[in-house]
């Protein structure tokens, strides 16, 4: 009998199309294909790291799909969860690149992605609830069935530590904000580690300074939460405990893949029993180097990769 995994992902997957140059979609000429989707790129992160990991979702039975599996045996990723959606088509997203801060999506998931079509009765619960970590985003609750599974992962979990929720709000899958602040809330009760950027938490908890939000967030039961500050660094908070890292300087190529090589570098650091401020410092620098590159998968760095930067090497 196999080991239990180190850290399971639920939800997006897709191809990512960014262009080789800066500007916009309507002057590019020629993109670079990557694996894409938050959790996809938090699992293939973690793996990277070494971690023992796979992927909850679904793709179209279409040759995108077939990338996409091939693409996660490639980075080490176990891609049983992942299965195909008769009638669905793998979703494509593109990217314009305008640095250092200003980084256009657009997603193609109309009228639904595959990914959404996760049905709680797929669910392998026992693989589930024996991972040492589980990592779930709030997108996966934007629209059923995947929120019902998502809910039911989650309550498998029964609360055991570390469960993460991504608070990854992303205005265009929800027909409202009120709605992505209930689905939100009902997640919370089953997390014990909430990571989100400022206006993502505000969605959950109302508010955008950084510390009343992550006192709220503990106060909803989380263990830990991460507040993104973008260039003001990171703020983590336990119930005991305040982290504030300050930004790693560098040249911004595509700061798209950050927060999900940010996302695996803390599971490495959370599975590892690292302090937190050792695991913050860490999974920033994971962060910028991702930043620096024009990837988001294919970025992920080692962890003797992050290791130079934190000694001051230059990304």
């Amino acid at each position: 009998m196999n080991e239990p995994f180190d850290v399971i992902t639920i939800g997006r997957v897709g191809v990512d199309f960014y262009p080789t140059q800066h500007g916009s979609l309507v002057d590019v000429k020629h993109f670079d294909k990557f694996l894409g989707g938050s959790p996809t790129n938090v699992a293939v992160a973690a793996a990277r790291l070494g971690q023992r990991t796979a992927l909850i979702s679904r793709t179209g039975p279409d040759p995108f799909g077939a990338y996409v599996h091939a693409a996660l045996q490639g980075f080490g990723v176990d891609d049983r969860f992942v299965s195909d959606c008769a009638g669905f088509q793998t979703p494509v997203t593109f990217c314009e690149t305008f640095p250092p801060d200003h980084f256009p999506i657009y997603f193609y998931r109309a009228p639904k992605a595959p990914d959404l079509e996760i049905y709680p009765s797929e669910l392998d619960l026992t693989e589930i609830a024996l991972a040492r970590l589980f990592w779930a985003t709030v997108s996966g609750l934007s629209m059923e069935p995947s929120r019902s599974a998502t809910m039911v992962a989650l309550e498998a979990r029964n609360r055991m530590h570390p469960t993460v929720l991504d608070l990854d709000f992303r205005p265009s899958f929800w027909t409202s904000r009120e709605d992505a602040r209930s689905a939100t809330r009902d997640a919370l009760a089953f997390t014990t580690i909430a990571v989100g950027n400022l206006s993502e938490v505000e969605v959950a908890v109302d508010s955008q300074d950084p510390d009343v939000a992550a006192d709220r967030l503990l106060e909803l039961g989380q263990e830990l939460v991460i507040v993104k500050l973008g260039p003001d660094g990171v703020l983590a908070k336990t119930k005991s405990e305040r982290v504030e890292v300050s930004p790693i300087e560098i040249e911004v190529v595509n700061g798209l893949g950050a927060g999900d090589a940010f996302g695996g570098a803390l599971c490495h650091g959370v599975l590892s029993g690292w302090p937190l401020d050792e695991t913050i410092h860490f999974a920033s620098a994971a962060g910028a180097i991702v930043a620096s590159r024009l990837a988001c998968s294919e970025a992920m760095p080692t962890e003797d990769e992050v290791r130079k930067v934190l000694e001051g090497e230059r990304v």
